[in-house]
């Protein structure tokens, strides 16, 4: 799974990494521990525009059907191999793909003998933003009406770990490969088989990861610090 993530590109970078037209994200203060509920950049093509946006959104996908806002904090990962035909996802991986960068996540092991479980971080080799493959939604409280607002919000697909991340933990956000990128935020595009081999591990050749200390498991810390690597126990 994915639970935890970093995010500190500037909107700049990720505008012309991933080719948005339309910046609607202003420059923010760099997430070292992005959580659920946190709004996250997200990039999906406008259908009114037909052009690549790149958009604030809350991490944790409600569906359209959705009596309250509380599904999301257990919707914030799709797997893989039941994203089409699941009723939370169905819909959204139909018509509402997006890519959700990250300039590296974390990944919690655990370890024979041990109660704690050991943090890692896991980023690109060239340090390059990733590409998550994700979905996005857009959500009203149906109590209030159709004056409520609307709430878009978006889930991380994971699959099965490549080698790198087998020994770490047995699942990992599908990361797409870049000539993938066009037909899956192409909202026309509806080749199910075809977006469904998009979502695969990606190569360990191109990750890196170390392990860090436990300050990431609070949601409170969050700078450059987390990212250093854990001290070697001695011998």
């Amino acid at each position: 799974m994915c639970g935890r993530y970093v995010s500190v590109s500037s909107p700049t970078i990720l505008a012309e990494r991933f080719g948005a037209e339309t910046v609607r994200v202003e420059e923010t203060e760099q997430n070292f521990n992005v959580t659920p509920r946190a709004d996250v950049p997200v990039v999906a093509v406008s259908k009114t525009t037909n052009e690549r946006t790149l958009d604030l959104v809350r991490w944790g996908l409600i569906p359209s059907w959705a009596k309250d806002m509380s599904i999301g904090d257990k919707l914030i990962n799709a797997r893989s191999d039941t994203v089409a035909s699941k009723p939370a996802y169905k819909r959204a991986f139909a018509k509402r793909r997006c890519i959700i960068p990250a300039d590296g996540f974390y990944e919690w092991q655990k370890r024979e003998g041990e109660k704690k479980k050991q943090p890692w971080f896991i980023r690109r080799r060239d340090g390059e933003p990733l590409a998550f493959a994700g979905l996005w939604e857009i959500w009203h409280d149906p109590e209030v009406g159709d004056d409520a607002p609307r709430i878009k919000t978006c889930t991380i697909i994971t699959t099965d770990a490549n080698d790198l991340m087998k020994p770490i933990h047995h699942r990992m956000p599908v990361v797409l490969d870049e000539s993938d990128w066009e037909r899956w935020l192409d909202p026309e595009f509806g080749d199910i088989e075809t977006l469904q081999k998009m979502l695969k591990p990606a190569p360990s050749e191109e990750f890196e990861a170390w392990e860090i200390s436990t300050r990431v498991n609070a949601a409170a810390n969050n700078g450059p610090e987390l990212l250093e690597r854990a001290p070697v126990a001695s011998a």
